[in-house]
């Protein structure tokens, strides 16, 4: 291991969107630097989806194809799916004997989902209540001393830590290391309308979208409410096109900053310019992602040989696990 042992997953709930490929671009760079477990968690899919699993390996495939089209690269890290290592499931299962409940109660995203997602659904599961142990049995059954999170998720990595301690200390042998968050430098883009993207908001902009289809998405975006005129001057920094030009475009920052400040520049211009510019991006992604879907053999190979690997390594933990635990 070069500088340490990385494991991330996303949970495969639907098509991945441009701020998704901000997390992706990031685990490509990651992989250069450390040894890399990527899955999709199908497992984690369940706990807010369990009702309808109609799509979810439709989904998963999807999002694996993403992955490789964005440049997750198979010679240098681990793919593969959560559900093809059942070791998660077995270590899920004994951290849960030690984990006290009151840990899991008090999770800040365990209420606030329960309030958002509630409402008209039965959530109200073990499964739901205990994913942050599932979370934690993803991180720890590959021994992985880091976490690549935004700031947003560090609660959710504190837990995992708290269960490597109580866990170490009951059998009094350091079997994990506690897992060091590695801070994502990533600009959470927002959707087209300035709210969260998401999906349920119709404002999301998808990796697989056509150049025209993008084009509609990127001309529907939300600019300064003040600017009416294209003869009067604009904010940027209220405007979502400046958000992604500080993304796709920055280097052109500066210039588009005082085209708007002086009405040197409209909004329909500069949507345009975005655009193209998100276009050229993508449209080497959308070409490895054409490639893909003409062989889905070479995926499945993909998922077969990585799942082979993760299971190496993962009962290589759960050994050391059932020897303290006096369970062999």
């Amino acid at each position: 291991m070069a500088k340490g042992r990385i494991f991330s997953g996303m949970r495969p709930t639907g098509k991945l969107h441009i701020g998704h490929m901000s997390v992706i671009t990031n685990w490509v760079r990651l992989q250069e630097e450390y040894q890399c477990f990527f899955a999709p968690v199908d497992w984690h899919a369940l706990t807010t989806g369990y009702e309808d699993t109609s799509m979810l390996q439709e989904n998963t495939m999807d999002m694996l194809m993403d992955w490789l089209a964005v440049g997750l690269d198979p010679e240098k890290s681990t793919i593969f799916i959560q559900s093809h290592v059942k070791e998660h499931a077995e270590l899920n299962l004994l951290l849960s004997m030690t984990t006290p409940l009151s840990w899991l109660e008090r999770c800040p995203t365990y209420k606030e989902q329960l309030q958002q997602l509630g409402e008209g659904r039965d959530i109200r599961t073990y499964g739901f209540l205990g994913y942050p142990v599932l979370m934690a049995a993803d991180i720890l059954v590959y021994r992985a001393d880091t976490v690549p999170v935004g700031e947003d998720q560090l609660p959710h990595l504190e837990l995992s830590r708290e269960i490597v301690r109580r866990f170490n200390y009951i059998y009094q042998q350091e079997v994990f290391p506690e897992p060091q968050p590695k801070l994502a430098k990533i600009s959470m883009l927002p959707g087209v309308d300035k709210r969260k993207m998401s999906k349920s908001y119709n404002n999301d902009i998808a990796i697989t979208l056509t150049a025209e289809d993008l084009w509609e998405r990127v001309r529907n975006m939300v600019t300064d409410p003040q600017r009416i005129r294209k003869t009067d001057p604009g904010d940027p920094e209220v405007c979502v096109v400046h958000t992604y030009n500080k993304i796709y475009n920055i280097d052109e920052v500066p210039e588009r900053v005082e085209q708007c400040k002086t009405a040197g520049i409209g909004c329909f211009q500069c949507k345009r310019a975005l655009a193209d510019k998100m276009i050229e991006v993508l449209e080497p992604i959308w070409e490895r992602r054409a490639q893909l879907e003409q062989n889905p053999g070479y995926v499945h190979e993909v998922i077969a040989a990585g799942a082979q690997k993760a299971r190496k390594e993962a009962g290589e933990t759960l050994d050391i696990v059932r020897e303290v635990m006096k369970l062999k």
